[in-house]
């Protein structure tokens, strides 16, 4: 394989560049070129590719976001869309793709492998931790210590105002950011989209607390946990007690920033990972990390099987939160 192409796509995550940079560094020393895609499938389809060096991913290691941007693309979800990317990639010359991203990269990268047998390995990059075939997903690490600094903040404001702060952190499908985040931050109550929310338990908890002592409260909440988020369960608690609360939603504060030593030395990692697997002649795989090793699993797996939250920390946090 000579010459290889790296995009990233979907939402961004910190730790992006650093994969980016380990992938064309790697690939240099191996004697394989690297070829940019600029915005995702939606670049692919363009044609909007760069050749990358060395230089030319210099000082981008603690950079937040993607120096190749990202977005959608409603063009490629068609197979004649797929089709235009496919021609572009084998224009310019590309045998191989390195694909940083989440849950749709992914299923994208297997349509364009099975339709036109364009080898691919996928690197997992998104904030969410959702992918099956790796502890930590890039990205997870640094978003996890954003919201637990902006909690820790949000804190001091309930002690001092003696009041219960909601606090909305994303996880539309999956609750990894709020578990950790509310286990760190001291949180009395975590709401998951992975276990149902008992309103009437949550209400009575709270109430419970403020009986003990309590004057202040933290009540985490993944933004698909409930209907509405954290401003939809809050309304549903206070149709049942009365609750003096506030709501604040972190939104996208979470996916921007300088990555953490973690996110960085992980995506350095798995970067120079995928592009070791395609110069191997592997494909149809994401490289994840599992107990510190790094390994390979099928992109249908890493997409389809579901990735459970620890169970434990979550009864942990409960029996903490007193």
């Amino acid at each position: 394989m000579k010459r290889i192409g790296v995009f990233t796509s979907g939402g961004d995550a910190p730790g992006m560049n650093a994969a980016i940079r380990a992938v064309v560094r790697q690939a240099h020393a191996l004697g394989i070129e690297v070829i940019g895609i600029r915005r995702g499938y939606a670049g692919m389809i363009q044609g909007e590719m760069v050749p990358l060096g060395v230089r030319d991913v210099a000082n981008i290691l603690q950079r937040g976001g993607t120096v190749l941007l990202t977005a959608r693309s409603q063009e490629f979800l068609t197979p004649e869309g797929r089709a235009k990317a496919a021609a572009k990639l084998k224009a310019a010359g590309i045998e191989g793709l390195v694909a940083i991203g989440g849950d749709g990269t992914f299923r994208g990268a297997i349509q364009l492998m099975e339709e036109h047998r364009i080898p691919v390995v996928g690197v997992p990059g998104t904030i969410d931790n959702d992918l099956y075939g790796t502890d930590f997903t890039i990205g997870f690490d640094t978003a996890v210590n954003t919201a637990l600094e902006a909690i820790d903040r949000i804190r001091d404001t309930a002690a001092s105002h003696e009041r219960v702060f909601f606090i909305e952190v994303m996880g539309r499908h999956a609750g990894f950011i709020a578990l950790e985040v509310g286990l760190a931050g001291g949180a009395e109550v975590v709401a998951l989209p992975e276990v149902p929310v008992d309103v009437e338990a949550v209400a009575q908890g709270l109430l419970e607390s403020q009986r003990r002592g309590k004057t202040s409260s933290i009540v985490v909440v993944a933004e698909g946990a409930y209907p509405g988020g954290a401003a939809g369960l809050l309304a549903a608690i206070q149709e049942r007690v009365a609750l003096e609360a506030r709501v604040t939603v972190l939104g996208h504060i979470q996916r921007g920033g300088s990555p953490t030593a973690k996110d960085r030395v992980l995506a350095s990692r798995l970067g120079a990972a995928a592009v070791e697997a395609l110069a191997g002649g592997t494909s149809g795989v994401m490289v994840g990390e599992v107990e510190g090793e790094v390994q390979f699993t099928p992109l249908k797996e890493a997409v389809e099987r579901r990735k459970d939250i620890n169970r434990g920390l979550l009864e942990l946090l409960r029996v903490l939160a007193l």
